[in-house]
């Protein structure tokens, strides 16, 4: 027992190192602050934070994991970002949805959280400048395209930032935890779909109810005792609910990928992706046009979804993801040759690949 005191006694003394050095980091933040309010500058600067973050994980030698480190570093500087200028970022809420997690996740617990109603509320915050990024969802590794995202995309004349992949898991909530009592169910649909094949096999007679967000379900069985909802861990934490049953979707490999959005895109990192919309003239063989300067690059696009214009019958609007960014020759030289063929094309922004 005196040893391992003696051990405490030693990680106190590193503790409190990481304390001075952390108010001393926050010190040189606030000069850096005054500096930014006197040159008019930006606060929040996307690329510093990678950079800091991809030397740290460099420099890490272990035995404490680089997954820790960078979870760790992104809660410092959301804290520092704070003392200079708290940011907004306007999100699905109501807070605890998975897109609150994924602004989490991204911005850091730091910064001021805007929960809205619908993507589109979203959309509205950052174009009127009520939040300096938003956060909605993109597609599901099981249920695919969130197709009203797209939609936003074409009313609204914002910029993908980042992305963010995050991993799915569903819960079925209420207030008392057993099942038993369990007359009705609230999910957003996406949730419902992604644990159907649960839901028929241990719950077929009760109805599923649909909700806006599945922290919106949470809140409605939070005042329903007859009431269950799919919902994440952070939503039963917040509506005081208990588990009925953990990790109920179909697939243990959920993910869903979330977009950033904003009026600018970042510059160049050099593993980015660089997402484009696009509407094709009605001929023989117009898409193959369009995508044939991409293979002359040797580009990789990554994702190709379609979604009529809503502006004439049978016009197509294609949404397509590439590898690199439209800072880069090649890719440059590609994006001019495709708009010869096109009706419109839109860059929809350049950003990092998420983790």
């Amino acid at each position: 027992m005196k040893e391992i005191e003696k051990l405490r006694k030693k990680i106190d003394a590193i503790d409190e190192e990481i304390l001075d050095a952390l108010n001393r980091r926050a010190r040189i933040v606030l000069d850096i602050a005054r500096i930014k309010r006197k040159k008019n500058a930006k606060f929040y600067s996307p690329r510093r934070e990678q950079e800091i973050i991809e030397r740290l994980t460099r420099l890490n030698k272990g035995p404490f994991p680089n997954d820790a480190l960078k979870t760790l570093y992104r809660e410092i500087l959301s804290a520092s970002l704070s003392l200079e200028e708290p940011l907004k970022v306007a999100c699905l809420g109501p807070l605890a949805t998975f897109t609150h997690l994924a602004a989490l996740r991204h911005f850091g617990s730091s910064a001021s959280f805007v929960p809205l109603e619908s993507i589109k509320g979203v959309f509205e915050a950052v174009d009127t400048g009520k939040a300096e990024f938003g956060v909605v969802p993109i597609e599901n590794s099981s249920e695919g395209v969130v197709s009203y995202t797209l939609d936003m995309f074409i009313d609204y004349d914002l910029k993908i930032a980042a992305e963010v992949m995050l991993e799915v898991s569903h819960n079925l909530l209420s207030k008392s935890g057993d099942r038993s009592k369990i007359k009705k169910i609230y999910s957003h649909p996406q949730a419902a779909a992604q644990c159907r094949r649960w839901l028929e096999a241990n719950m077929p007679e009760i109805p599923v109810l649909e909700s806006t967000s599945t922290a919106k379900a949470a809140e409605l069985a939070s005042r329903d005792k007859d009431a269950a909802a799919i919902a994440s861990e952070l939503a039963a934490r917040m509506y005081d609910l208990h588990f009925v049953e953990k990790h109920i979707e179909d697939n243990r490999r959920n993910f869903t990928r979330f977009l950033v959005i904003s009026k600018e895109f970042p510059p160049k990192t050099g593993k980015d992706k660089t997402s484009i919309m696009f509407s094709v003239k009605d001929r023989p063989g117009a898409l193959y046009d369009i995508l044939s300067p991409f293979k002359r690059q040797k580009i990789n696009l990554t994702k190709i979804e379609s979604r009529p214009s809503k502006r004439k019958a049978w016009e197509y609007i294609f949404f397509v993801d590439m590898e690199g960014h439209i800072e880069s020759r090649k890719l440059k030289k590609a994006i001019e040759e495709v708009k010869n063929e096109c009706l419109f094309l839109k860059i929809l922004g350049s950003y990092p690949c998420g983790d």
